[in-house]
């Protein structure tokens, strides 16, 4: 059933390009229809499954015999998390993307068609499956941000594509050196990912094929140093493409660390685990820092998307059950309410104000003007924080306690990194929305300015994603009951795989 997700994203995108006459109401109308079937499904699904399963086929059919391919899709407790949140960011990016007038059309169209990629990442247990959906949903990010975007738009797409590609490169490489190994052992070239992990690869191949795999799939995921596509494609995307690349875009990278080059390579793992984690606080703490001194308000949010994600990776290489489940449900977490951060930015500020400077907006009394905007980026704000209640503080208490088993100095590195969270955070909340009244004798400050009133479509996927971090903080369960089940039995078996 969950294969639906994608079928029905990409039969979306062919009614919109086969329908002509559709205006503007009707792909508005067609794509959240399509989003919102997708997480239905991804529900229902969610639903159905048992944990104690472990992996279950979906799809299993012949694709490409002469190459060992197949169409293999599969479903254990850890991809369907991200399963259900693609869902959710899908539906609520076409509700912030309610505005589009410009070539209405071909913006929801290539938005399914990323929609659809990302599913078919998610979902692939077969690598050159897994490695066809990754490069799908490469080419609709071009042209969303190229013709939708704003700042810069031409240079964050293209750049945006050429790090993505070289980081492909990378994977495309390490995945074509592990088959050809594992077909010179076995006798049998397969892409089966499950059956790759079986493969016992030389140490010493290990060594070099995980940091070329991991780096690869890490670059999508704002790994430092090679973060810096994120911030700049991040500013120039248009709302719901900036939401899609924080929900989930970024999500894809870390998955496929955590999917392909983990499992296939646990010893590559072992011997490169302490400089990853290193680098992994590294992008918490300079994220965090770079984000407290920017005028900019959305590349505030930007490089709060390279700091959280940080704790995504951080805790993929403690080989921790904690740690590893925490950083499940950071992916999860991060990519709802980074995801509600951009819609505020982008949809509920910029297009009414026209700017995103904070000197600017420090004049213009937003919490008077966009009151909902403002009591919606304050619980988007504390929840990014980590505050109890929202899904962010049981995702990274995780990540720290599995950190601090594994890399006691580093956990309470980066526990300073939450702190610059904290404030870079408040200082936005302060500057954007409730900026200092004037010194007694000065001029009388300038009305408020009369702004176009949040519309009914932003204040219902404004719900959905503050009521989604609610839920799961305040009763996490609901995921990890679905996910612990296939994080231990996947840390084990990296355990194993990784001893002498």
């Amino acid at each position: 059933m969950l294969a639906w997700t994608i079928y029905l994203s990409f039969a979306g995108v062919l009614v919109l390009m086969l329908w002509p006459r559709a205006g503007a109401g009707v792909a508005r109308w067609l794509a959240l229809v399509t989003a919102l079937a997708g997480l239905v499904v991804g529900l229902v699904g969610a639903i159905r499954f048992d944990p104690t399963a472990g992996l279950t086929t979906v799809v299993r059919l012949p694709w490409i015999p002469a190459l060992g391919s197949e169409y293999f899709l599969a479903v254990d407790g850890i991809n369907l998390v991200l399963v259900v949140l693609t869902g959710i960011a899908a539906a609520a990016g076409v509700l912030f993307a309610w505005n589009i007038e410009q070539r209405s059309r071909e913006f929801f169209a290539f938005y399914l068609a990323l929609i659809g990629g990302v599913y078919g990442v998610f979902l692939s247990f077969d690598l050159l499956l897994l490695f066809v959906f990754y490069e799908i949903a490469i080419i609709p990010k071009y042209f969303l941000i190229a013709i939708w975007g704003s700042t810069r738009r031409e240079y964050g797409a293209m750049k945006l594509v050429l790090y993505s590609l070289v980081g492909s490169a990378m994977v495309l490489a390490g995945m074509v050196a592990a088959v050809v190994v594992a077909a010179q052992q076995t006798g049998q070239a397969t892409f089966d990912l499950a059956a790759l992990a079986q493969v016992t690869f030389a140490p010493a191949f290990q060594k070099w094929a995980f940091p070329l795999v991991f780096a690869g799939f890490a670059v999508l995921a704002g790994l430092w140093p090679f973060h810096t596509w994120a911030p700049t494609g991040h500013v120039a995307a248009p709302t719901a493409a900036s939401m899609l690349l924080a929900g989930v875009v970024m999500k894809l990278g870390a998955y496929g660390a955590l999917r392909v080059a983990m499992t296939l390579f646990p010893a590559g793992l072992l011997a490169w685990q302490t400089p990853l984690a290193v680098l992994a606080v590294v992008g918490i703490v300079y994220g965090a820092l770079v984000a407290l001194v920017q005028s900019d308000f959305k590349f505030v949010i930007g490089y709060s998307s390279v700091s959280h994600m940080g704790f995504v990776l951080l805790g993929l290489v403690t080989l921790h059950h904690l740690g590893v489940s925490g950083a499940v449900l950071q992916m999860f977490s991060h990519g709802i309410i980074a995801g509600l951060l951009f819609a505020v930015v982008g949809r509920m500020v910029y297009d009414r104000t026209h700017t995103r400077e904070l000197g600017e907006l420090e004049k213009l009394n937003l919490n008077r003007a966009l009151p909902f905007a403002a009591v919606t980026f304050v619980l988007a704000g504390v929840a990014s924080m980590g505050l109890p209640g929202f899904s962010g503080f049981v995702a990274e208490l995780s990540v720290l306690v599995g950190a601090w088993h594994a890399f006691p100095a580093l956990a309470v590195v980066a526990g300073v990194g939450i702190l610059v969270g904290v404030a870079f955070t408040l200082r936005a909340i302060q500057k954007a929305f409730f900026a200092d009244p004037p010194p007694p004798g000065s001029p009388p400050p300038a009305p408020s300015p009369v702004l176009e009133p949040i519309s009914l479509p932003e204040r219902v996927g404004a719900a959905l994603l503050i009521g989604t971090s609610l839920v799961i903080g305040l009763y996490p369960r609901l995921l990890l009951d679905l996910m612990t089940p296939s994080v231990v039995t996947l840390v084990d078996n990296l355990r194993k795989g990784a001893a002498p």
